[in-house]
């Protein structure tokens, strides 16, 4: 379905753009038909800027972005729209998305005059109808509203009934859930399950490591741009490798023990720039030793599981 193969979004900074920023530094993964996988990671890790480059949202400085085989950075004009028939976003903050001067169902009308022109008004209304029942939302309580007028479930499902009315076939979901109250979030993460069921991927971007698990089959755990563990959920979750995984798990509040009681505990060094060529979690890393100057590659310690950190790779040769 789709796959990154070295993607890398590199900002140039500092005096005159002298020095470069690696907000995503040489990201290869794929999802397949019908599969969830969890982008993960803390603020900074490059989690968004991945789904923007993916959405065509930010250009790639280097590496690919495939769907199906085929390079999106050659998509224009037709071929772009046909792309955005089968490749949405949706995002964090919903209120962003929507125009405040304007009804909540104008996006509905955008995408009717957009990308089928040839559909009949009332043959229309009747799919809109159709997609907003289909994630719980009763057309007569939210169709010609303000954006101002419904809570940020509402228009968080609005915006995956736009998807559905484009029958699209990957979801990039970017902390859509965040926003939103408990009862809500499992309800849209029920409904992204069941959309799952049928045939929809999903690149699930969060830092709730227990939706992360609920929701997705594969885990990919990102630092500083960098992928650092990859796997099945199952591996990645409940036998972490990587000492910076490890202390996100660590991290999850317990009701059996404090949290400096948590098993593999890690304690954070102080945050220091990036080492050029070596890990990039080097300065944070209580294991770190001479080999870590240099990057580490990712190696495939058992099936489906994936680690890039020198100590785990000496241990696993």
């Amino acid at each position: 379905m789709l796959r990154l193969d070295s993607a890398t979004k590199t900002y140039h900074i500092g005096t005159f753009g002298g020095q470069e920023l690696h907000a995503v530094n040489d990201v290869s993964f794929d999802v397949g038909d019908g599969e969830a996988v969890s982008l993960i990671g803390e603020s900074g890790s490059g989690k968004s800027t991945i789904g923007k480059m993916i959405l065509r949202l930010l250009s790639i400085s280097s590496g690919s972005v495939f769907l199906d085989g085929t390079d999106i950075s050659t998509f224009k004009g037709d071929a772009l729209k046909e792309y955005y028939r089968k490749v949405q976003g949706v995002f964090q903050d919903p209120f962003s998305s929507y125009n405040p001067i304007f009804k909540a169902d104008r996006i509905f009308k955008i995408i009717h005059d957009e990308f089928y022109p040839q559909v009949r008004d009332d043959e229309w209304n009747e799919r809109v109808e159709r997609s907003l029942k289909d994630v719980g939302l009763n057309p007569e309580h939210v169709l010609n509203k303000f954006p101002h007028q419904l809570s940020g479930g509402q228009l968080q499902r609005f915006l995956i009934a736009r998807a559905l009315l484009l029958d699209i076939k990957f979801l990039v979901a970017d902390e859509i859930i965040s926003m939103l109250d408990a009862s809500t979030r499992i309800d849209v993460l029920n409904l992204l399950a069941d959309l799952k069921s049928h045939g929809l991927s999903i690149l699930f971007i969060t830092h709730d490591l227990s939706l992360a698990y609920y929701i997705s089959e594969r885990a990919i755990i990102l630092y500083r741009g960098c992928v650092v563990e990859m796997g099945s959920s199952d591996k990645i979750f409940k036998t972490p490798l990587h000492p910076y995984t490890k202390m996100l798990m660590d991290s999850v509040p317990r009701l059996d023990k404090k949290w400096s009681e948590g098993e593999g505990d890690v304690i954070l060094k102080k945050e220091q720039p990036e080492l050029t060529n070596g890990c990039v979690y080097y300065h944070r890393c209580p294991l770190a030793f001479g080999k870590c100057l240099e990057k580490p590659s990712s190696v495939e310690t058992e099936k489906d599981h994936f680690v890039a950190c020198w100590k785990v790779i000496n241990q696993n040769p």
